[in-house]
């Protein structure tokens, strides 16, 4: 495969009973990051980190590795896209403590926001101002998986994030820009708990070859983290990938 598939999980945290499978020395995130080439930040949503904390988080991990981060819940749960640049300004200046380590950012709506073109514009126009990189977008209401939708993220190359479980027929597919394909597995039947089966896993693996031929960027992460899941499938799915068919 031309383009690097990267798979890995919402957060570092290793289950102890996963950890014969990793380094055993090290703090987590040094001994995650042996295993899996990717990561999403997502406490980056709950709460603001120094520049420093990222600059500890990049020396921490091999220079092919790279972290996806989640844009502050101010932004897009409590402003909704609006009136934000300073809050984008220092979000964007913490988060490039990481370097070129830093893979992607990530923005999730809320399922009440409903697309409106001038307000998503505006904020996209102001975002990539300040970040030309790979940016995946986790929408949760019917209006964001239109055509209409789909148009206005390909023209400030943006993904639509595949998230499972899918909400809507359309989102059982990447949207946006194709350049970037961004899957999240939350877990199903219920969500970040489940996990799922090896029959899954290997459609999945099969899936993401596919995709590495057409775009440029695949990232994979797996979010059923609350029952140690994650961990398992990510390795699962790794191993699939790198060896299909076995």
């Amino acid at each position: 495969m031309a383009t690097v598939v990267r798979i890995g999980c919402a957060g570092w945290s290793l289950p102890r009973d996963s950890w014969p499978q990793f380094p055993d020395t090290g703090p987590h995130l040094q001994r995650y990051a042996q295993r899996f080439n990717a990561v999403e930040i997502n406490s980056s949503f709950y709460r603001p980190h120094q520049p420093a904390t990222y600059e500890r988080w990049a020396a921490a991990v091999p220079a092919g590795f790279r972290f996806s981060v989640k844009l502050p819940k101010t932004i897009t749960h409590e402003k909704r896209l609006q009136g934000c640049a300073p809050l984008l300004h220092s979000f964007l200046a913490q988060a490039r403590g990481l370097g070129d380590r830093l893979g992607c950012l990530l923005l999730q709506l809320p399922p009440s926001l409903a697309l409106d073109t001038r307000v998503a514009c505006g904020f996209l126009q102001t975002l990539r101002k300040q970040h030309t990189g790979p940016i995946a977008l986790e929408p949760r209401h019917a209006s964001w998986f239109e055509p209409p939708a789909d148009a206005l993220l390909r023209s400030f190359e943006v993904a639509r994030v595949l998230a499972d479980p899918v909400m809507f027929e359309a989102g059982a597919w990447p949207g946006g820009w194709p350049g970037l394909v961004y899957l999240r597995l939350h877990g199903s039947p219920r969500m970040y708990y489940s996990a799922y089966s090896q029959a899954l896993l290997d459609r999945l693996a099969a899936r993401l070859v596919l995709e590495a031929a057409a775009a440029d960027k695949v990232w994979c992460i797996f979010d059923n983290t609350a029952s140690g899941a994650a961990t398992e499938n990510a390795l699962y799915t790794c191993r699939a990938v790198q060896e299909p068919g076995t």
